[in-house]
């Protein structure tokens, strides 16, 4: 079981129907390549899959490896969102931990 790991996400429309969601990601992301002053290696670590969807659909699936660096931020666009609509963000990583978290669609840029 491994600790919490918060995310941040914030999720924007502009006035042309663009939602853009930007999502920061707390997390080691250890290639399994790194040593320890010891000589051991760090165990790999790392986020497999990424999810973001927008009610029912799937706007963004992506397959990470140990080359993704630590505490990843991940930005993506989808129309057809609209402020007060939900986006749920969820990632598996290869130890099997996991986390998911949900935003309200705002008006406006997400800058």
């Amino acid at each position: 079981v491994g600790m919490a790991r918060p995310m941040r996400i914030v999720a924007a429309c502009d006035d042309s129907g663009l939602t853009t969601v930007r999502v920061l990601i707390r997390h080691d992301m250890e290639t399994g390549f790194r040593k320890r002053k010891d000589g051991t290696l760090v165990p790999a670590h790392f986020i497999k899959n990424v999810m973001v969807r927008h009610g029912e659909k799937t706007v963004l699936s992506a397959e990470w490896g140990g080359g993704v660096s630590k505490n990843p931020s991940l930005f993506c666009y989808f129309r057809g969102g609209v402020p007060g609509d939900s986006v749920e963000v969820s990632w598996v990583d290869n130890q099997g931990e996991s986390n998911q978290k949900s935003t309200l669609i705002t008006r406006g840029t997400s800058d």
